[in-house]
């Protein structure tokens, strides 16, 4: 009786515990729902355009920031141009020399092959010199 008892009790602990972690999940859900909502909330309301003219003294600011920009924009601009410029010389460069090694590799390949044929018909001569040269003993 006791061990039902106990048995019951820990079944009930587990239920308690599993309804403590899923409501811990809503809420964790919950607040991920609505950070999500707060963090994109501003792409749906429409821009807000001021119609009063800026202050001269705001208007500079603008104009100073943007012309910092464009700046920094140009000077970044030219070094990815220039480092684009630098890559495709770098990948002519490579190329070019790909094609030459594969030159030089085909240029080898048929040297070795003269190389052996000569070697074989060398050989063959030493052999048939010899066969004479026991021929010409045994007689």
């Amino acid at each position: 009786m006791n061990a039902t008892n106990r048995s019951e009790q820990v079944e009930q602990e587990t239920e308690t515990e599993i309804d403590n972690n899923l409501a811990a999940v809503s809420d964790v859900e919950a607040g991920i729902r609505e950070f999500v909502r707060n963090d994109i909330a501003y792409l749906r309301r429409p821009p807000q355009v001021s119609t009063e003219p800026l202050e001269p003294n705001t208007e500079a600011t603008v104009n100073n920031v943007n012309s910092l920009i464009q700046r920094v924009a140009g000077t970044s601009l030219a070094e990815i141009e220039k480092l684009i410029s630098e890559l495709e010389s770098l990948r002519d460069l490579l190329h070019a020399e790909g094609q030459r090694v594969q030159r030089e590799i085909s240029g080898y390949a048929q040297l070795s092959q003269a190389a052996m044929k000569s070697t074989r018909m060398i050989a063959d001569n030493v052999t048939q010199w010899k066969r004479a040269a026991d021929g010409l003993r045994n007689s």
